[in-house]
C-alpha cells in the first residue's frame, strides 16, 4: 500500500473505536491528535473535515470521516484479514445491517443523554427504546459474531458502541451486552488501542 494512512483523533472521543479498526489490520499509520474548541476547528482541520470533529482518516488525497465508514473503508484494505465478509456472501447482509444499526442506536442515546422527551417513535429512526434495545440485545444474545463465523468490523463497532454506552449508563446493562462487549474487548487489537490512547473518560461522550 503507497498511500499514508493518517488519523485525525482524540482519545477523549468515540475516534477510539477507528483506533482500533487501525489496530486490527496491522498497517502503518500516523496519529494527529487534535484538541476541542482549538485544533479540531481550525481551517487546516476543517479543509480535511469541514465538521470540524473526529475521527476523520486520510488515505493519500481520499478522506474518510464517521467511524462506519471509516471501519468498512479499513477492512476492505486488507483483504487478508477478513475484517469483513466477502462480496456477495450470505454474511455481507448482516454486516451491513448490524453497522448501519449503529446510527439509531446513536439517535437514541444522545437523545437520552440530554434528559428530554424521546422523539415520536413514529418518525424517529430508533422507534421506540424498548423495541430498539431489545433487536440489539436479541442480536448479540449467545452470539460471538455478527456476521458469519469471524470476526469482522461488525461486531468491531458494535461491541465498541455498546461497550461505550454502558459505560454512561445509557444502555441497560443486560448481560448479552456486557458478554459480547468484554468477549471483543479482550482482542489484542483492542488492547493496544486502549493502551495508546488512555483510559477511557469518566464522563459523557464527546
Amino acid at each position: 500500500m503507497s498511500a499514508q494512512l493518517t488519523f485525525y483523533t482524540n482519545p477523549m472521543s468515540r475516534a477510539r473505536v477507528a483506533r482500533w479498526m487501525l489496530e486490527e489490520t496491522g498497517l502503518p499509520y500516523d496519529t494527529v491528535v487534535l484538541d476541542y474548541g482549538t485544533t479540531m476547528k481550525a481551517p487546516a482541520f476543517r479543509a480535511i473535515n469541514p465538521m470540524g470533529k473526529v475521527p476523520a482518516l486520510t488515505h493519500g488525497d481520499t478522506v474518510i470521516t464517521e467511524n462506519a465508514a471509516i471501519c468498512m473503508y479499513l477492512a476492505d484494505l486488507v483483504p487478508e484479514k477478513q475484517l469483513a465478509p466477502p462480496v456477495g456472501s450470505p454474511a455481507r447482509g448482516p454486516y451491513y445491517r448490524w453497522i448501519s444499526f449503529m446510527g439509531p442506536l446513536e439517535q437514541l442515546m444522545v437523545a437520552k443523554s440530554t434528559g428530554g422527551p424521546l422523539a415520536d417513535p413514529a418518525m424517529a429512526g430508533y422507534g421506540t427504546e424498548d423495541d430498539l434495545v431489545n433487536t440489539l440485545d436479541a442480536a448479540v444474545k449467545d452470539r460471538a459474531h455478527l456476521a458469519g463465523d469471524t470476526f469482522t468490523a461488525a461486531d468491531l463497532l458494535v461491541s465498541a458502541y455498546i461497550g461505550w454506552y454502558l459505560q454512561f449508563g445509557l444502555l441497560p446493562a443486560r448481560p448479552a451486552f456486557a458478554q459480547f462487549a468484554q468477549r471483543h474487548r479482550e482482542r489484542p487489537a483492542a488492547q493496544r488501542a486502549n493502551e495508546l490512547d488512555g483510559p477511557i473518560p469518566d464522563r459523557k461522550p464527546a
